[in-house]
């Protein structure tokens, strides 16, 4: 059975972009089917946008990262916003940290992020 795992923007960031980080997320989400919520696209957009903003030169390259997004097969899914705000105010995460936090929890299934935050909210009892 392949296993599922929620991967947030930080983790594909790291792949995507090149960052230090990327190899290691490579490893822990081969093989997986990778889920996440619909910001997730907004999210690596953004992040897009702020590397091409900072290193102008890089520009095509950058865009040429985000542009492999699909080949990842991310599947985006819509989270319980209610549910996901009383998370946000239990964790003192941000509810976009806090989406990725209840759907990990929703379908029972690791949590594959580079924030600090939210793995010791995924990690906590």
């Amino acid at each position: 059975m392949t296993a599922v795992k929620v991967v947030d923007a930080s983790a594909l960031a790291a792949l995507l972009f090149g960052e230090p980080e990327g190899p290691d997320i490579a490893v822990r989400i081969a093989g997986a089917r990778l889920i996440a919520p619909t910001l997730l696209s907004f999210e690596l957009a953004n992040v897009c946008l702020v590397k091409r903003r900072r290193h102008a030169a890089q520009e095509a390259a950058l865009t040429a990262a985000f542009a492999l997004l699909p080949q990842l097969a991310v599947q985006e899914t819509s989270v319980d916003l209610p549910q996901a705000v009383d998370l946000a105010r239990q964790t003192g995460l941000t509810l976009y940290d806090a989406s990725y936090l209840w759907l990990s929890r929703n379908l029972g299934a690791e949590l594959v992020s580079l924030d600090k935050a939210l793995i010791a909210a995924a990690l906590a009892p």
